[in-house]
This record gives structure tokens, sequence and C-alpha cells, in this order.
């Protein structure tokens, strides 16, 4: 729907696909022409390569753009496109490939002045145990093929190795249709901060500032924003330099993210995420750009819009709302929309995919809408998604909405001190919840049971353990 709202803008004609499941979703009836996919599953319809480019003949579109997600860093797709005379909206595919390659990103930004962790290349499981010792634990093993969180697992001792290797290989292959996994060393306590760039096909590359993503569970992004509170001045400014550094080492072309781990004074390079971001609203509120319409201008030969580096007007966070039941350690939740109340108001935007009668499945990414409020400071900014995140309602499934709830009435939060390890306090809270209710639960069974025997020395009445276990799962 971003996208197809950018194409409005610009007077251009969208043409959108869809699953089976996905038949009836709000980007279906927003796009001036729809057409299907052959199934549900990934790999049947958003990373089915071959459908996609089929459709695109058929439908005569100039233009591709792959959202951020699925196929959006494939370079082998990017090179299917411009086979069938389709420009794909995004980083070309030599630029991808070398993205791909993330053992060979860092070795390149190293060899720019950019500071990287330790790690290895695209492994073999026979190469994996050595190369673990060799790194040493606790470590990550990270998916070579794609971003967003996907396929990264933190291996704390060489037991989990195996296991995990599974099961990052599994999701790598689900997510982008790559099982290569690499390894890289942990950085634990650390604030987890990106920097926007935008470059043309003609050597101009420009950083858009830096965002805060270091709300964050299982690698996934849960709150962003920018600019990052606290941060300070002397490492912005390196931070930014060492992007765009990075930038040239690789000739990047189009919207792409350099991704950095900043302890202290010190920052280390992660990877490079070669698309547009899903938390790219809050760098499009704080500088007024249309980054699609950036990408669409890039991708057709253009210019970018500024020639410099602007400077940030304000604040912005993006609170992402996922069908996940953050009272049960964040387990999907499937289902179908009963009712949804989106919130509006001075300085909030919602970007959504939710409409009443929509089902939520197992097929696809949990997230729901994106939440994003700007004000004149960091606390405007918060004041502000707190009353918006009130006015929300969805019905029908679990959302994330407690959790971004809690989190922005933290005080670790709203002093700007939370790291990577942020949400451990939210799930703390939540086991104390779960093992008082156990105890009430225990409390009011063993009250039953004494009424029914009857005994002189029953305790208060019911109304006493009712209270009691309000009272009790307020303060927890």
């Amino acid at each position: 729907m971003r996208i197809i709202r950018a194409c409005r803008d610009l007077g251009l004609r969208a043409v959108a696909v869809y699953s089976p499941v996905d038949r009836h979703a709000p980007h279906v009836r927003l796009a001036d022409e729809a057409h299907p996919l052959p199934g549900d599953p990934p790999a049947d319809s958003y990373l089915n390569a071959g459908a996609l480019i089929d459709i695109a003949r058929s439908a005569r579109v100039h233009a591709l753009h792959p959202g951020y997600g699925f196929l959006a860093e494939n370079a082998a797709f990017a090179r299917a496109c411009e086979a069938a005379g389709v420009v794909f909206v995004g980083p070309p595919a030599d630029v991808l490939a070398a993205c791909g390659d993330k053992a060979q990103t860092r070795d390149r930004l190293a060899a720019a002045g950019v500071p990287v962790l330790p790690g290895t290349g695209p492994l073999a499981d026979r190469e994996i145990a050595a190369a673990a010792a060799e790194l040493g634990f606790p470590l990550l093993i990270k998916a070579a093929g794609g971003g967003g969180g996907k396929g990264i697992h933190l291996v704390g001792a060489r037991h989990e190795l195996d296991h995990s290797v599974r099961i990052a290989r599994g999701e790598a292959k689900a997510a982008f249709g790559d099982d290569r996994i690499y390894l890289e060393r942990w950085l634990g306590d650390a604030r987890h901060v990106e920097v926007q760039i935008l470059a043309d096909r003609r050597g101009a590359i420009v950083a858009l500032g830096e965002r805060d993503c270091s709300v964050q569970r299982r690698h996934q992004k849960l709150i962003e924003e920018t600019p990052a509170g606290g941060l300070d001045r002397d490492v912005r400014g390196r931070l930014l330099e060492a992007a765009v550094a990075g930038a040239k080492a690789i000739g990047y072309v189009n919207a792409g993210t350099f991704e950095f781990l900043v302890k202290g004074s010190d920052f280390f390079f992660l990877e490079v995420n070669a698309r547009l971001q899903v938390e790219h609203p809050i760098t499009e509120a704080v500088t007024g750009l249309d980054l699609v319409a950036e990408q669409l201008r890039i991708s057709q030969g253009g210019a970018l819009s500024l020639a410099e580096s602007p400077v940030p007007r304000g604040h912005a966070i993006e609170c992402r709302i996922s069908a996940e039941d953050p009272h049960e350690a964040f387990l999907p939740s499937i289902g179908r929309i009963e009712a949804v109340v989106e919130p509006s108001g001075p300085g909030v935007r919602v970007d959504s995919g939710m409409l009443p009668g929509l089902e939520v499945t197992r097929h696809y990414d949990p997230l729901l809408a994106k939440v994003i409020t700007w004000g004149m400071t960091r606390e405007d900014a918060i004041t502000r998604m707190r009353r918006a995140l009130s006015e929300m309602a969805v019905a029908g499934i679990a959302t994330t909405l407690p959790f971004h709830l809690w989190a922005l009435g933290d005080s670790e939060f709203a002093s700007s001190r939370h790291t990577t390890g942020f949400v451990s306090r939210w799930e703390t809270r939540v086991q104390g919840r779960h093992e008082l209710e156990a105890v009430i639960a225990a409390a009011a069974a063993a009250f039953q049971e004494e009424q029914e025997l009857r005994l002189p020395h029953a305790p208060a009445p019911r109304r006493w353990i009712n209270a009691a276990r309000e009272e009790g799962l307020r303060d927890a």
C-alpha cells in the first residue's frame, strides 16, 4: 500500500499481486490492477520468481518494486527482471550479489576503514563446528541471503550449535529461498543503530540520519526512532561517515541501510540491508522526503532530489503492531480480524494492512500495521505515541499493543538507556505475572476445597480472593 500510494502521487498506475489467502487484502483493493499467484505458501506466492515475471510481462509493467521482504535482496530475481525488460526498483543485481555475500561485504568495508565484528563467510555444515570454536561463544548464526532478523540465532555454547544451525537454515530457506548461513561474534549489551542512505547512478550518496532499533526480540525490531536518543554527537557523525564510505566501497545504488552495533564510543558494522526498510517512515517524518518516490526516480536513472544530508527536524518513533501475543512469549496469533480501530490526529501516521474480516495466517510475517508519531522533541513523540496506541484496538487476534504501551512508559526507554536486551525486562515481568496467577489459582482452589469440606476455619470470603487477584495482577 505504501508503494501504491507513492505511484499515485507520481501519476503512475500500480499493479499488485496476491496469494489466494490475500485476495481480500487492502493492497489488492487499492491497486489499479491485481493478479493472483498460484498458492499461499511463500514458495508458491511471493517467492515464486517465475510467476512474478510472467505477471509482469502479461500486465506490461515497466518497473517492479519488490517491497522489503521475500525477493527484495535477491540478485537472481533482479537479473530475471532485467532479462524480461522490467526495471527492478532497487540496487542493481551485481550490488545485491555483493551485499548478499556478507563476508565479502565486511572485508570491503574493513578495507574502507569501517570497523567490523569478527566473522566467517558462508559455511557448509562440516565447517561450522571448527569455525565456531575458533570464533568463540557466544556467537550469532546469520542468514547470508537476506535480512530483517530472519534466520538469526544466538548460540551460547557448543551443545546448542547443531540444532540452531538446522533451524537457521530452515528459516533462511523459507524467507529468502537461500539456506546459506555464516557466523559472527556476539556483542552483548549494545545499541542497534542503522544509517539510511540514498545513492543514485551518477555517484551521489547522502546519509539521511540514523535510527535506533535496539528494542527487538529474536532480532526482530519492535520499536524504532530517529534521531537515536542520547547518542553522542561525535559517534553520530562517525556513523554517518562510515555508512557513506561503505556505500562508496561497494558501489551502492538506490535506497539502503547500513546497520551497526554501538557500545560506548565504539561501533561495529553488521550488514547492509539492500532494500527499503520497514522503518523508513520515521526517516520520512524528520526529513520530509518520500523514500519510495526517491527509489522510483533513481531506478529511472534520475538524480537524487537533494545534494547533501538533510538536518533532521524533530523526532519520530515507529511501533510495529504484529499478530503476536506478548503475554505468551510473543507466539504468533492466527485467526480472523473481527474489528479494527486505528488512531489519528496531529503527528500520527498509520501504515496499515488491516481490514475487518482479514485472515491472519501462518504463511507470512505477522506485521499488521506501523504506527508512526512525530514531535518537535523525543518526549513529544513518545506522548503522541502513547495517545495513539491508547486509541488503537484490534479484535479477534492478539497483538503486541500491550507490550508497546508498557515499553513507552518504562524508565529505561524514557531515558534512552535501553539496549538490545531491553525486551528481557518485559519477559521477566510477564513471567512474574504468570507465577502470581498460579499462586492465586492455587489459593482459590484451596479455598474452594475448604468450602466444600465446610471447615470452621475457612479463610476470607471469595470476594477477598478476587480482590487479591486484581490487586496482585495490577502490581505485577
